[in-house]
């Protein structure tokens, strides 16, 4: 149901009392209008006088004071024929003009509410400012959409007809954008929903270039009956402050980008991306050859530097120097923060031209702004304009000059952490072995990833050590936190491990001294002040706590030795293909203290892999740890491992960890067992009598004879003489035990319950013992003890003939 709305023309009959009044002020008569407007009927106010209709009749003379010309306006309060009260406003208009006589003249009074007439004012003041405006366009379109009546200022832009009224707006503008203002005023005639503030793109058909950006309102107009009669709009230009808008959000989201990586090679691309197209149609990023190789550049006084196309971003076909490519270029500190080409008016650029791609690019506006951080020139972001896109100007050079600040903040800070993280990996690697080794009992592959983290690599380390009589040893350790003091705390870590090691002590001995050694590292780190001990203070990465796995590997008996300080426990891949963790109870991570630490042995068959590891390989963002091992075990099966290169299958099992960033070191340490053929190896018992040295060396000689390593047989045979001797006299009964092992060495272990450490000493002239050890050491490449559960061993090494 349509409701009508009252007309609201204060000169309407239905809002305007008319009263016909002599020169006396008395009421000759009335329209219906007044008796509705004063209350009164028209026999009411027939006969009264105007000034009797006051609410104060002593007012009378303020209100004919009013009067200034013969027709004129006024202001009066009446009184209603209910009681109430009325302010008006009253024309008076002179019927009979020129007559003799005035007493008879008549007058004609319009009458309206004060408060209609100074809204009606009002608005007709509105209106007449809106057509008057020179910053708004302001535009009456009927409901087939053509201009009825617009402003002097439509449109800011050249091209438009004299005259607009009757014209459509597809008659003088490019066709979509016609289209697009048109489809939104439609709408509004159509559904009354006023529409604020859209943005339009505004070009004319005689000029059109880049075109103007408008900001379009618009409302529907009705009659008083409700009929629609057009649409009103009004077109505000907001080109500059939609490019202001542009550029801060185009800052704002390099500002983003740049904090992405620390990669310099991955900054650069993310900001020439951002700024194609948004700023530019072509944009490249040259940056110093120092920082590739994480030097410090070149100083500000130094005119001549090199630079390296970084990232480019564009059409493929715009010839761009390669990214890759080289340039030598002379920019000294005189040299100002950016330049443009062609030069906006009053912006002063250097001689030179902003250098451009290859000919038939279609640039035709170039602008470049330095890298600068600490006095230091980083590089240069240069950006291109081709086709119908305006020149750059003087705004977007200052846009460009502050991107290129926090770029240079940015790729100096990449800079600088590459460095630091370069020397950080340089010295874990320095201080790890090979990545692959070669013993009798073990062959081994290593995969060592380091860490992608603020804080640089993690402590994470891993070992190989040969042990006496063909055994090996097999570390993985990881120390906490991360950067320099995490990598000096491993190297300190591994040396102690190898020191320990080459004492031949259990795997949980050797951990319960490492133990010991990692709480002294703690107290160390306190330091005194005024004779009290207090805690320095500690960074997030200073590292003392660590974890540690030590397995030990016996090929002659296939028994496999270990011990954990918090560390995960290994996975064994048998020779039928199985694959299982071994069960060892982890004991408290190096530098807790207190607790023990359990060692497991087990039998493994040659052939077998066992594979060690750090926690980053199994501890994935988002992936529960049991779900990372289990993925481990997979891989380790999926891999093939018993019959490929371990060097190939580690790479394989990690190669999913490449090239996402890592939070923590991942490190993996793969070793395939191998046996001593029983036919390699023999072992005697003897009583502990002098008279079964004789008996000794000709078992010696016999087993040499028989492995065809007759040359060794003199100095193996006085070897076992005085080893075998010294284990008579000095163990304090019980049998002796002599073993013969051929391996890439010559093996000769003579073993008593002996717990006494032997020790070589010079033996003076007049003695006639104390030179057998001594002599040991002379007549072979290597010799030591170690201790065992049952006494001590000591054992000799000879190279065998022919090896190197």
């Amino acid at each position: 149901m349509r409701i009508a709305r009252s007309n609201d023309d204060p000169l309407d009959v239905g809002n305007a009392a008319g009263l016909l009044v002599d020169a006396a002020g008395t009421v000759l008569g009335c329209t219906p209008a007044a008796e509705a407007l004063l209350k009164w009927r028209a026999d009411e106010l027939c006969g009264r006088r105007i000034r009797d209709l006051l609410t104060d009749p002593g007012r009378w003379p303020e209100v004919m004071a009013q009067r200034d010309r013969p027709v004129w306006e006024g202001r009066a309060v009446v009184r209603e024929g209910g009681g109430g009260e009325s302010d008006l406003i009253f024309r008076v208009l002179p019927l009979d003009r020129g007559l003799p006589d005035r007493r008879s003249a008549r007058f004609f009074l319009l009458v309206a509410p004060r408060a209609l007439m100074t809204r009606w004012r009002q608005d007709h003041a509105f209106m007449q400012e809106l057509f008057l405006q020179q910053r708004v366009g302001f535009a009456v379109f009927d409901r087939e959409l053509r201009l009825v009546r617009t402003n002097t200022q439509l449109l800011p832009y050249t091209g438009l007809p004299a005259d607009l009224g009757g014209l459509r707006l597809g008659e003088f503008l490019w066709a979509e954008d016609a289209r697009v203002i048109d489809e939104q005023l439609r709408k509004v005639l159509t559904t009354g929903t006023p529409l604020v503030a859209m943005d339009a793109l505004v070009r004319t058909r005689v000029d059109p270039g880049t075109g103007r950006i408008m900001a379009l309102s618009a409302f529907r107009l009705q009659e008083a009956d409700g009929r629609v009669m057009g649409v009103t709009a009004l077109f505000t230009d907001v080109t500059e402050q939609r490019g202001a808008r542009e550029r801060l959000d185009l800052l704002h989201r390099v500002t983003a980008v740049l904090g992405n990586s620390l990669s310099v090679a991955e900054t650069t691309q993310d900001l020439a991306d951002v700024l194609v197209p948004v700023l530019a149609d072509l944009a490249a990023v040259d940056i110093a050859e120092a920082v590739f190789s994480h030097e410090e550049p070149g100083p500000g006084e130094q005119r001549h530097h090199v630079l390296r196309r970084a990232a480019a971003a564009g059409p493929a076909d715009a010839g761009q120097l390669p990214v890759g490519g080289s340039m030598r270029v002379d920019v000294g500190d005189d040299a100002p923060r950016g330049s443009v080409w062609p030069r906006p008016a009053g912006h002063r650029s250097p001689d030179e031209d902003v250098p451009g791609p290859g000919p038939g690019s279609g640039v035709r506006s170039g602008m470049s702004a330095l890298l600068r951080a600490r006095g230091r020139l980083l590089g240069r972001v240069t950006v291109w304009r081709t086709g119908d896109r305006p020149p750059f100007g003087a705004d977007d050079l200052a846009l460009l000059e502050e991107i290129a600040s926090r770029a240079a903040l940015v790729v100096d800070n990449a800079r600088r952490y590459a460095r630091e993280r370069h020397a950080s990996v340089s010295l874990q690697r320095s201080l790890l072995p090979p990545t692959t080794t070669e013993t009798a009992a073990v062959q081994s592959a290593s995969v060592y990833f380091p860490a992608d983290t603020a804080g640089g690599v993690s402590g994470d380390w891993f070992d190989v050590i040969p042990l006496s009589s063909a055994r090996v040893a097999l570390v993985v350790g990881d120390v906490v936190g991360h950067g320099l003091q995490a990598t000096a705390m491993m190297g300190r870590l591994r040396t102690a491990v190898r020191t320990l090691a080459d004492l031949d002590l259990e795997p949980d001995e050797l951990l319960t001294h490492l133990d010991d050694l990692v709480s002294q590292l703690t107290v160390e780190n306190s330091t005194f002040e005024n004779g009290t001990q207090t805690s320095a203070p500690q960074s997030a990465y200073d590292s003392f706590g660590a974890t540690c796995l030590y397995v030990t590997y016996d090929p002659v008996s296939r028994q496999c030795a270990m011990a954990s300080a918090g560390h995960p426990p290994p996975a064994l891949l048998a020779p039928d293909r199985t694959v299982r963790y071994v069960d060892v109870s982890p004991g408290p991570p190096l530098g807790v203290g207190g607790l023990p630490f359990e060692p497991v042995e087990m039998a493994v068959e040659p052939g077998s892999v066992l594979a060690l590891y750090t926690d980053g390989l199994v501890e994935r963002p988002r992936a529960d740890l049991d779900e990372g091992m289990a993925a481990l075990r997979d891989r380790l099966m999926a891999a093939n491992a018993l019959d490929r290169p371990l060097r190939d299958v580690g790479r394989e099992m990690v190669a999913d960890l490449a090239p996402s960033p890592l939070s923590d070191d991942v490190t993996l340490l793969l070793a395939r067992t191998r046996g001593i053929s029983p036919d390699d190896s023999v072992t005697w018992v003897l009583e502990p009598d002098p008279a079964v040295v004789a008996d000794a060396r000709a078992l010696v000689v016999g087993q040499l004879s028989r492995w065809g390593l007759d040359e060794l047989a003199f100095t193996t045979e006085l070897v076992a003489s005085e080893l075998v001797t010294n284990a008579i006299r000095y163990a304090g009964g019980g049998p002796v035990e002599l073993k013969l092992i051929r391996t890439a060495t010559l093996i000769c272990e003579v073993s008593d319950p002996s717990s006494t450490q032997p020790r070589m000493r010079r033996a003076r002239a007049t003695e006639e013992g104390g030179r057998g050890l001594f002599l040991i050491a002379q007549l072979t490449e290597r010799w030591g003890s170690r201790y065992t559960r049952h006494g001590k061993t000591i054992w000799t090494e000879q190279p065998l003939p022919g090896s190197s």
